[in-house]
């Protein structure tokens, strides 16, 4: 099935359902001369002729326009009168898109459930639908979500090697589905804990963090240790969370962990006196028990000239000393942003007006923890602009929210920052940012 390409709904509905073009030069059809200048007054009028479900769709985007809130409602009264229209599927993907657009989460969470139970061995889908359902909590939600998450595990188990794709090696095959299990044990786990179910969502982290360490995991164990009164226990887990946070990317809160893990260890140790050793500890057991290999990537950059980062999805390195002197342009984004999603169409736009000009380079840096998500996601919205993985650019930078949009000038220094999605003056102001970082003096060498 079709991945609609995520912001950029309107173009993909419209390009869908535009009808053929009639050809040059013909005239339209002209109805057969009115024999009756002066009809009788009671000779009934012809109706207008009948448009077919395709026109209707199309009649449906044009009235919306660019008014997203329209384009739900034109839509959902299409679906309405044509419940099984072949196009349902990307109709609703564009009405998940569209509401995350909105911030309508449970919108989404439902033309997301749609399309699960249209395709359910739609994994990215579903790893959608569960993550909106947690988001909007309610509680039948979370009991259907912890369900998909079960099922996702469930398909994973009877996978052989046989499935895996031929450009894959063996490792690199078993590596991915032990990153996606560990994510959606994780997902699970948070769901189970949701829901008062303390014992599962304490397994499915615990499996979680012993199949990859994460600190999301971690600190959702140090949570449920807490609420059991074990303070010890709590302080070991926010502990780990606190150590693997800062080579995580953007995945777990430091600053929330930091206070969690001060809260603890004062209600154990009646002062944070020791706290500050005892992290030290943690590192060097967490260190050792990965080998000794330092987590983050890039850990010796001073400044951005100094990153290499990996392009998507081929891995090549990309080292961005070729891009001294150069306006760089970085958007940092993860898969499960929708408001990243809805920025895409923007930045792409502002990427295609200056891609004739000498001396600017654009770049999506995806930040996500778990890698394996990111090619599919990719594929599907058919980006324009060179996709990398951070690997750690996004730490340099003290990026803590997605979207986040830099500009670097020509002497990498930051010459704008935009967070969040707003779209009214987006364009405008990054266009301009870059106008005037290209108009600076180089920088002196």
């Amino acid at each position: 099935m079709q991945r609609l390409s995520t912001p950029a709904v309107l173009a993909f509905l419209a390009a869908l359902c535009l009808l053929p073009a009639r050809t040059a030069g013909q005239a339209p059809p002209q109805p057969a001369p009115v024999q009756e200048p002066h009809p009788p007054a009671n000779k009934p009028r012809t109706p207008p002729p009948a448009q077919t479900p395709e026109e209707e769709l199309q009649r449906a985007i044009d009235e919306a326009g660019n008014d997203r809130a329209a384009l739900v409602r034109n839509l959902e009264a299409y679906l309405k009168k044509y419940p099984d229209s072949p196009r349902k599927a990307d109709i609703y993907r564009a009405l998940v898109e569209t509401s995350l657009q909105l911030r309508d989460t449970a919108r989404a969470a439902d033309y997301a459930e749609r399309l699960v139970a249209l395709s359910p061995d739609d994994t990215s889908m579903t790893l959608v639908a569960i993550q909106l359902l947690e988001r909007v909590g309610e509680p039948e939600g979370l009991k259907r979500a912890t369900h998909y998450a079960t099922r996702i595990l469930d398909s994973m188990r009877r996978e052989t090697p046989a499935a895996k794709s031929p450009r894959l090696s063996l490792q690199e095959w078993e590596a991915e589905r032990q990153r996606l299990r560990m994510t959606v044990l994780l997902l699970r786990g948070r769901l189970y804990l949701k829901q008062g179910a303390r014992a599962d969502a304490r397994r499915d982290l615990e499996e979680s963090y012993a199949l990859q360490p994460n600190a999301a995991a971690a600190e959702k164990l140090g949570e449920i240790a807490e609420l059991e009164k074990d303070l010890n226990r709590a302080v070991t887990q926010y502990a780990q969370a606190f150590v693997l946070a800062d080579a995580a990317d953007g995945g777990a809160n430091r600053q929330a962990i930091r206070r969690k893990l001060g809260n603890t260890w004062r209600l154990a140790h009646g002062s944070e006196d020791g706290l500050g050793e005892y992290l030290l500890r943690t590192y060097d057991a967490l260190s050792a028990a990965a080998g000794g290999a330092p987590v983050p990537r890039n850990p010796q950059a001073r400044d951005p000239y100094d990153f290499t980062l990996r392009r998507i999805p081929d891995g090549a390195p990309l080292a961005l000393a070729a891009a001294r002197g150069k306006v760089l342009v970085l958007d940092f984004w993860t898969t499960w942003c929708g408001p990243c999603r809805a920025l895409e169409p923007h930045f792409e736009r502002v990427a295609a007006e200056f891609r004739a000009t000498d001396g600017v380079l654009f770049l999506f840096a995806n930040c996500d923890d778990d890698e394996t998500l990111v090619p599919p996601y990719l594929a599907a919205e058919k980006l324009q602009s060179t996709a990398v993985f951070a690997d750690g650019l996004n730490r340099f930078f003290a990026v803590n929210a997605y979207p986040t949009v830099l500009v670097l000038d020509r002497s990498g220094k930051i010459a704008y920052r935009s967070e969040g999605y707003g779209e009214e003056e987006f364009e405008k102001s990054l266009a301009a940012a870059i106008r005037g970082a290209l108009a600076a003096p180089p920088p002196a060498h």
